[in-house]
């Protein structure tokens, strides 16, 4: 997919966490923002996502959402990324400084932390082994069920909501390991030094302090200058944990690009 959404107003990226497509993805945001600050919402499944017929590398992520961009004629845009989109919006950033005017991290994957980044790509690769193993799949399966419920449970009912958890149980783990693979290399050359400063805010979810991605996002937070928020009872999809604390996010980030713009 690629569309954007309105013809007026200030552009808005969305990028899914995992290799998930973009439709669907961030229940009440896209509606949200159209409606307040009227914002156009630009909608990119990139390569090697779901929504995408073309495979893709991680390292190439930020050329190729720079070259889909430009075909689209949008930009600069306020990047909103979760999980590993999150470390997409970073290397969109670091990448293409041009392209971004504002970044809104939801409990992004550690790119600037190369041991933790390396450690989560160790992680995926070994649950998808385990998952293609014979009858391993189905209980890979049956739990992401379980967790999602769980969430559903506890965290609303809203119908939108309800969509995108259902869509998470239909997870390619396959295709999710081959969009984090390169992760540890990429976060190891990885300098924060180079990503702009623009007006920024990264949610973390609610962990305990001193959890080592807790302590990532803080240390990344004051690499950026931006504002670090943590929800009670937040977990990692925080956009279907909390969707009407994340509108409200992106509408501060996006009066705070306002502002330096006049």
């Amino acid at each position: 997919m690629r569309e954007v959404i309105g013809d007026t107003g200030p552009a808005v990226l969305l990028l899914p966490g995992g290799a998930e497509a973009v439709d669907g993805f961030f229940p009440g945001l896209v509606e949200g923002l159209r409606s307040d600050p009227g914002a156009r919402v630009v909608l990119i499944d990139r390569a090697g996502t779901e929504g995408s017929d073309t495979e893709g590398a991680l390292a190439d992520a930020g050329h190729d959402l720079h070259g889909a961009l430009l075909d689209l004629g949008v930009g600069p845009v306020t990047v909103v990324g979760q999980s590993l989109g999150g470390a997409v919006a970073l290397l969109l950033a670091r990448d293409h400084p041009e392209d971004v005017a504002g970044l809104v991290l939801l409990d992004p994957t550690p790119v600037s932390d190369p041991a933790l980044s390396a450690k989560v790509e160790k992680q995926a690769t070994s649950l998808i082994r385990f998952a293609n193993l014979p009858l391993a799949g189905g209980l890979v399966r049956a739990l992401l069920r379980l967790q999602t419920k769980r969430v559903g449970k506890h965290h609303g009912d809203r119908p939108d909501v309800q969509a995108a958890l259902a869509t998470m149980n239909r997870l390619d783990l396959n295709r999710l390991g081959r969009a984090v693979k390169g992760l540890g290399d990429l976060s190891a050359g990885f300098d924060v030094a180079q990503v702009p400063r623009v007006p920024t805010v990264i949610v973390t979810a609610d962990r305990k302090p001193g959890d080592p991605a807790r302590v990532a996002h803080e240390r990344l937070a004051q690499a950026l200058g931006a504002r670090l928020v943590s929800w009670p009872k937040s977990e990692h999809a925080v956009h279907l944990t909390h969707p009407a604390e994340v509108l409200e996010v992106v509408r501060e980030v996006l009066h705070g690009v306002s502002e330096n713009s006049t």
